[in-house]
């Protein structure tokens, strides 16, 4: 089954993967996994935990091709995707293209982009490539249930909820991120009429139209091991995250919900404000000037994982 993973991918074999996470964590003395060298890990060694796919056996997209939206037939209004407004350029990610690559590596303008997202914590993120990295790759393996990226310049590998290289040459140096809208197609295009959109011609042989964690979303199981747990909410109830200077706040889509959707708060001595389109499921956090901040789309469960002593709003 592992032989072709990539090709026929399924909920299933991330459960029979995860069942026997202990017999990864048996090798915790190892300071190598998937071939990546853990000597330095900021990470305790038996906490990254083998997903079940070799390193790039979930294949990044490295030359992105991207059409017009009014070329976009592989997208329904619906569509959830990933967002990016940066240098004047608009582009639209599909989930259901994320779902199986987890990693593009683009340009905006002349400043290389990485764009990832973790199906197993709902979570998009964009940074910029530092130069000392190179483009990025999928590991095949877990922290906190979260992919973690490898650099094809000094295999480092990268959290990415963290945001820092966890191991390698690169430890502890921090990506910066960039704001980005987890949304639908239809909100999407509303806002950036002239977007580009990531085509479906990959160079990959998908059904993009199959979503391979199909009932993930829904149900309260978590493959992998965690760190932190909390059961205020449902594992998979989606939340917007924030962290300003060491304060970390989650605002639950539930809780914005019953709101205007246009609130007004405080994290740390930071004033913000949060505007959220119930209809589309989305939201973004402007400082009190107006500037859009970057912010974490992702489940309850990942965004707790990582953030233990965060504030939840409640409105």
């Amino acid at each position: 089954m592992l032989k072709n993973y990539q090709h026929y991918f399924l909920p299933l074999t991330l459960w029979l993967l995860a069942s026997s996470w202990a017999i990864n964590s048996n090798a915790a003395d190892s300071a190598t996994k998937n071939g990546f060298s853990l000597s330095n890990s900021l990470i305790p060694i038996n906490e990254i935990l083998g997903g079940g796919p070799p390193k790039d056996g979930i294949p990044a997209i490295d030359t992105p091709t991207f059409i017009s939206a009014n070329k976009a037939t592989h997208l329904s209004a619906d569509n959830r995707i990933l967002g990016v407004y940066h240098n004047g350029i608009s582009k639209a990610y599909p989930i259901n293209i994320m779902n199986w690559h987890e990693i593009v590596n683009d340009h905006f303008s002349d400043q290389a982009i990485s764009v990832t997202f973790c199906p197993l914590c709902g979570t998009g993120i964009a940074y910029i490539t530092p130069a000392n990295s190179g483009d990025f790759g999928v590991s095949g393996l877990l922290y906190n249930s979260d992919v973690l990226l490898y650099d094809r310049k000094t295999e480092s590998l990268w959290s990415q909820i963290r945001a820092e290289a966890i191991s390698g040459p690169l430890v502890g140096q921090k990506l910066t991120r960039i704001p980005m809208s987890h949304t639908s197609w239809d909100n999407w295009r509303q806002q950036y009429p002239e977007t580009l959109v990531l085509s479906d011609n990959t160079g990959f042989k998908r059904d993009y139209h199959r979503d391979p964690y199909d009932g993930y979303t829904d149900s309260k199981g978590i493959y992998f091991p965690i760190k932190h747990r909390n059961p205020r909410f449902h594992p998979k109830a989606r939340v917007i995250g924030i962290e300003i200077d060491g304060h970390s706040k989650a605002y639950p889509f539930s809780a914005l919900a019953q709101t205007d959707g246009n609130i007004h708060d405080k994290v740390g001595a930071q004033n913000i404000n949060i505007r959220y389109n119930n209809e589309h499921q989305s939201g973004t956090i402007y400082d009190e000037n107006g500037k859009e901040l970057s912010t974490i789309t992702a489940f309850w469960f990942a965004w707790y994982a990582f953030h233990p002593e965060t504030e939840v709003f409640e409105p």
